[in-house]
């Protein structure tokens, strides 16, 4: 134990600054501790997980003598066996079972195939049905999958706990069962940046293709016709790019524009500013990137706050005649709204390369609109990405069978129970706390450092925050992002978004019965949407603390709350008078929205107070905008938590 004198200690910890005494929690594996993505039924979960490895034993035995009875009869029975593939035979005959079993169930480049050959047998069954999956996976260690084999929760049931890693060879996981992958205590892993650089040129590519009507132009001349006056094009050079999404891909657009001509802009709450600069762009809100921009090119993950982003009003508030491509997900753009918007001359073209349903129906409007170029899902269809991305999942599937922790996972097994049954209050506790944080972050600025201040009657050194970092992390980034956070992958995703998570653990006097007595979360160098929330030093502070086993919020920057954590919140400052709480109440119950709890936290008698109001439903922006007109209430923000 630390003596009297220690009041504290602090540590940094990130991807890239890592800063602990030789006293910190140590783990005799990176492993031991893993993190469950989906913590529900944490106990319920680690029982099956328990019952499937029993179970994987009984098989992996049973597997061994047959494998090994299939061995001497190929071996004896010489007259019906000619060749042997040496690629698909283990190195030692009396131990097949030592070389796993990988299954690649679409195609898959070579030189990731001879990857995964070096290392274990590989079968390569393409076109299965999910009744042919289900009946061969028991078979397999590792299933290698891209877009069109759906990993679901019968596949995993099936496997009878043998399946140890789902390879996904490409970004997107929409089509793995996560949820099931991680009770079952199944790896899933992708590969997200092989493909960047041809992503990024078929954005390009369609961008130049739409100004200067290059499908449309060569399908006439094709037709007999000669119509050059019908396709005259618009120039790049001086125009405006709004970047939406400036990541791996959004910022190799970027690059490209550049070299164009292009005025490029672009919005994305975790781009840091200097890195943009680097490339000559202005990190801007999304009001005036849509508002001021020429072209919009979309580079924004699929998620519930990006899900139809780009609908009738946001349209409404585009230049007219812009002209829009969208090489990220085809979800994030309302097709019908972009069908009237096309017709009403707002949106001159689009070039679109993604769509919600794929393929998209034969006679949608949206495709057969003259005014829009579309392309079968090719942004990473390029033989160099191809070949990449084969690689980047091949390696990455040989190391989780290795046993070693991927930078590129997008699950991992679960906490061990013992240690979960402690933490399950905090973790909720830290990912709201993370979430709610971020909300209070105003657009047009990159989020570079997050302070988080563990308040705690024990040993700094007696407990690891690792798991909880991780939800913290998971809550600020997840929500607007397509990464899936978790223990394995959340340092990695932070500093992948150029973000810094420094921790601080702090002695208090509390009951040592309890791991933590409070969580704070501080964001500093951004602008709040909620000017209360900012502390005495000008950061975003906010701090909450388990009460009866449930999350609760208990400061508000200088102002303190007592307030659950369930549901949506609405804070409001306000001048300290009576009938506050009346108004607000008389104003959302018009509208039917039903108030689960109220708290007022204040300064001192009869002067600054914020109110927090637990409401079960979201309030409609006319419901918002009377509240922000009581002529008391100062400023207000609505949260969902």
């Amino acid at each position: 134990m630390a003596s009297s004198s220690t009041k504290h200690k602090i540590f940094s910890s990130s991807s890239i600054f890592i800063s602990q005494s030789s006293q910190s929690p140590k783990l005799s594996k990176p492993s031991a501790l893993s993190f469950l993505h989906n913590t529900s039924k944490p106990l319920v979960s680690s029982l099956k997980q328990n019952h499937h490895q029993q179970q994987h034993s009984i098989n992996h035995a049973n597997y061994s003598l047959n494998a090994i009875k299939s061995a001497l009869k190929t071996i004896t029975t010489t007259t019906k066996t000619t060749t042997i593939d040496k690629n698909s035979w283990p190195d030692d005959v009396l131990s097949p079972i030592s070389r796993p079993t990988i299954m690649v169930s679409e195609k898959l480049g070579e030189a990731g195939l001879q990857v995964l050959r070096e290392f274990g047998h590989v079968e390569c069954v393409y076109d299965m049905s999910p009744d042919d999956l289900c009946a061969k996976i028991s078979a397999c260690d590792a299933l290698i999958v891209r877009s069109g084999t759906k990993v679901t929760r019968q596949v995993f049931e099936a496997a009878n706990g043998r399946l140890k890693v789902v390879g996904r060879a490409g970004v997107g996981i929409d089509n793995v069962d996560l949820t099931a992958a991680t009770e079952f205590g199944c790896l899933v892993v992708n590969a997200p940046t092989a493909n960047t650089v041809a992503a990024a040129e078929h954005g390009i590519a369609l961008l130049a293709a739409m100004a200067r009507n290059v499908a449309q132009a060569d399908a006439s001349i094709k037709a007999g016709k000669w119509q050059r006056n019908k396709y005259v094009g618009v120039s790049l050079v001086g125009k405006t790019l709004a970047v939406m999404g400036f990541g791996k891909v959004g910022s190799e657009v970027a690059r490209r524009a550049k070299g164009l001509g292009m005025h490029v802009i672009a919005h994305d709450p975790y781009a840091a500013a200097d890195r943009a600069r680097g490339v000559g762009v202005d990190l801007v809100s999304f009001e005036q990137a849509i508002s001021t921009a020429d072209f919009v090119s979309l580079h924004m993950p699929l998620t519930p706050a990006t899900s139809k982003l780009f609908n009738d009003e946001t349209f409404s508030k585009m230049k007219k005649g812009v002209r829009i491509v969208n090489v990220a997900r085809g979800g994030v753009i309302d097709e019908d709204a972009l069908v009237r918007a096309l017709d009403s001359g707002v949106v001159a073209q689009a070039a679109l390369d993604v769509f919600t349903v794929e393929p998209p129906p034969q006679d949608s409007k949206l495709v057969q609109h003259e005014n829009v170029i579309v392309t079968p899902h090719l942004g990473a269809s390029t033989k160099e990405a191809q070949e990449g991305v084969a690689i980047e999942i091949a390696e990455a599937v040989v190391g989780a069978l290795k046993g070693e922790l991927s930078a590129t996972a997008v699950n991992a097994p679960m906490v061990p129970p013992e240690v979960l049954s402690e933490l399950a209050p905090y973790v909720a506790l830290a990912e709201k706390l993370g979430k709610l944080a971020m909300q209070l972050v105003a657009g047009g600025t990159g989020i570079k450092s997050v302070r988080v201040v563990y308040k705690t009657a024990r040993d700094p050194d007696d407990f690891d925050t690792r798991l909880l970092r991780a939800m913290i992390t998971k809550g600020i980034i997840e929500p607007i992002s397509s990464s899936i956070i978790n223990l394995v992958n959340a340092d990695y995703t932070a500093k992948q978004k150029g973000l810094r998570i420094s921790e601080e653990r702090v002695r208090v006097d509390s009951s040592p019965e309890f791991p933590v007595d409070s969580i704070q979360v501080q964001i500093s160098g951004v602008e709040s949407r909620f000017a209360s929330s900012v502390g005495e030093s000008g950061e975003i502070s906010i701090e909450g603390k388990v009460k009866y086993g449930v999350p609760y919020l208990r400061y508000v920057g200088g102002f303190g709350v007592d307030v659950s954590l369930e549901g949506n919140l609405i804070l409001c400052r306000q001048v300290d008078q009576p009938g506050m709480i009346g108004q607000v109440g008389n104003i959302l119950a018009q509208q039917n929205v039903n108030v689960s709890f109220m708290s007022v936290g204040r300064t001192a008698q009869r002067r600054k107070a914020i109110m927090a109001i637990g409401v079960d439903e979201e309030p409609n922006k006319e419901t918002l905008k009377k509240i922000g007109q009581v002529p008391a209430i100062e400023e207000f923000v609505f949260l969902k938590l």
